[in-house]
């Protein structure tokens, strides 16, 4: 009897265990066959262009994505290439905004920035980013590429001159012309560039931003933010692969001295708090969507990826001076004492791969022109003659 107990208890032990493995087992093979959550690529996207901040690198992305899936643009009515900037922004700066209403997809061209009436054009669901840059840099990058539009600039003999004593040369009454020279981020977001740095308004304004905006990326971590783009907005790598566009030569470039540095931060901390907020922001945003791992996989993906496509599309494999831009029709906007750099394509190309290369590198204001060709064809055309390459919309 006791031991046909044991036999018994042996037996019920097994079963369980075997019960429990089995489970244990089902339940694994249950996770892999989960499949992962659907993804659908967002198609309703307002982008905030912002000044010197690669953001004509991220407006030729969103133009690309828009004709990949034939979606409405948001483009500036009339012969203007922004949208009232820089003007607060209101809805008929848009094009045909009486007859479309709140149907278009994207909206991305310069303006400043009104929450209440980019939401008259953009879809109740559209996804709102934008993307800032340390502020040492861009007054740097500014300098140069405003120097000959903007009072401030224009009085000074270089950017260290203008940091030692800003006062000297920024006069409030020039205001619209002088918003580059001081927290011009600040007011491209629609806040007031020359508001006293007070504690309770900052944080009000952080806050609104926050609230009006789900993605803010940073233009000194670029790829990154193309990776943490494409994973929110489930995007394809292709989608947010990119060439740099309006970039200058280095020799335009002009050095900081430290203490200009630490001026900067003082000069425009308004800016400076902009930046700093939502840099953490980025790396918590990072950490929460794609993880360090997964990011540093995917950025050796995407410059793999780029640099296929430099090899496939461009001549020099790489930017060039204005004076060696062959083909005129590709010639980028010169602005300042800015020399801005483009590209040339390689002759022999197919159609197809052709079209990809030339939406590549097209300069902003002639893909502004080219869509407003295609979406408003009885419209009188931008004062900008489209390159021949793009002829048959002519």
């Amino acid at each position: 009897i006791v031991f046909s107990l044991w036999l018994g208890l042996i037996f019920l032990l097994r079963f369980f265990h075997m019960k429990n493995t089995s489970y244990r087992i089902s339940e694994s093979h249950k996770e892999t066959l989960i499949p992962p959550t659907p993804c659908h690529a967002k198609t309703n996207v307002m982008f905030l262009k912002t000044h010197k901040t690669a953001s004509s690198t991220v407006l030729n992305i969103m133009f690309r994505f828009a004709e990949r899936y034939n979606l409405t643009v948001a483009l500036p009515a009339d012969q203007q290439f922004h949208l009232g900037y820089p003007r607060t922004f209101l809805a008929h700066f848009v094009e045909d905004f009486e007859a479309i209403g709140q149907n278009y997809n994207i909206m991305c061209n310069h303006l400043r920035f009104n929450s209440s009436e980019v939401q008259k054009v953009m879809a109740a669901n559209a996804f709102y980013f934008s993307i800032l840059r340390n502020p040492i840099h861009l007054l740097e990058s500014s300098y140069i590429y405003y120097k000959s539009y903007v009072p401030a600039f224009r009085m000074s003999k270089d950017v260290n001159e203008y940091l030692a004593s800003p006062m000297t040369y920024y006069h409030p009454a020039d205001l619209s012309r002088n918003i580059y020279a001081r927290n011009i981020m600040w007011f491209d977001f629609g806040y007031d560039n020359n508001a006293e740095d007070d504690t309770e308004y900052t944080q009000a304004v952080l806050e609104e931003i926050e609230h009006n905006f789900n993605l803010i990326l940073i233009a000194d971590y670029f790829d990154e933010s193309m990776i943490l783009l494409k994973h929110v907005l489930c995007w394809d790598l292709d989608d947010v692969i990119y060439f740099k566009l309006n970039s200058r030569s280095q020799d335009t470039v002009q050095t900081l001295t430290l203490e200009s540095k630490e001026r900067v931060k003082t000069w425009c901390s308004l800016d400076w708090k902009l930046y700093l907020h939502f840099n953490q922001s980025f790396w918590r945003r990072i950490e929460e969507a794609v993880g360090l791992e997964v990011l540093e996989k995917e950025v050796a993906h995407l410059r793999a990826r780029q640099k296929e496509l430099m090899e496939t599309c461009l001549l020099e494999q790489e930017a060039v001076e204005k004076n060696n831009i062959k083909n005129k029709g590709l010639l980028p906007f010169q602005s300042g004492a800015a020399s801005i750099l483009g590209y040339n394509l390689k002759q022999d190309l197919d159609n197809r791969t052709l079209r990809t290369c030339q939406q590549m590198v097209m300069p902003e204001l002639q893909y502004t022109s080219y869509l407003y060709a295609v979406q408003h064809p009885h419209k009188k055309r931008k004062p900008l003659g489209l390159p021949l390459l793009w002829s048959s919309v002519q």
